[in-house]
């Protein structure tokens, strides 16, 4: 499993119909789309929900690292978001873990993403293996959120890049309950035509 997403910011003023509008005409494109797990068409509004800016920011959970680099070098799909807003970047990382929640079978409504770095002294013991055990920490912690009624999908993945450490959660709910969250998001479609081949569970 690979996560990836790109943030697309907006003007202040940027009326948000118009990605609305987008997403309910062509949304649809990738529900059969070889490879995917899924991919969550979300925004953000300013003002709504704790947002400070105006923003499209798809999430994706990819299955397959070739079908991930067709849809984004291949001609597969990103070349439409180049052509209206530009390239943005595309940041991905390396999945760790993967829950199907209770809400599996609902329509995700909201989606909430944490994003923290790993800190550098993360060894106390000097053993090189503080950072294996903050991961265990943090997938235990994604299976216990899982729990909740109102979760459709939970993801942990990590960026050894930068060493930032990603959970986003698909919520049914209309609003994220997520404490932790960094960023909380409305989600306009959900393309899932992957959604049952996600591994379950930790990566490895």
């Amino acid at each position: 499993m690979y996560a990836k997403q790109y943030e697309i910011t907006l003007p202040a003023d940027y009326d948000m119909e118009t990605i609305r509008k987008r997403v309910s005409e062509s949304g649809h494109l990738l529900d059969d789309r070889a490879g995917l797990g899924l991919k969550a068409y979300v925004i953000r509004e300013r003002g709504i929900d704790g947002s400070p800016v105006n923003q499209y920011a798809p999430f994706y959970l990819w299955n397959d690292t070739g079908a991930m680099a067709h849809f984004l070098v291949g001609g597969g799909g990103f070349q439409n978001i180049v052509r209206d807003f530009g390239r943005p970047v595309a940041r991905h990382w390396t999945g760790i873990a993967c829950h199907a929640g209770p809400a599996r079978t609902a329509l995700p409504r909201a989606a909430s993403r944490r994003l923290t770095p790993i800190p550098s002294d993360a060894d106390p013991d000097g053993a090189g293996l503080g950072l294996s055990a903050l991961i265990e920490h943090e997938t235990e912690q994604l299976q216990r959120l899982c729990g909740h009624e109102g979760v459709h999908t939970a993801a942990l993945a990590v960026d050894p890049h930068h060493w930032q450490l990603l959970r986003f959660v698909l919520w049914a709910d209309s609003s994220a309950p997520d404490e932790e969250a960094t960023e909380r998001y409305e989600v306009l479609h959900l393309s899932a035509p992957g959604l049952g081949d996600l591994p379950e569970g930790r990566g490895w």
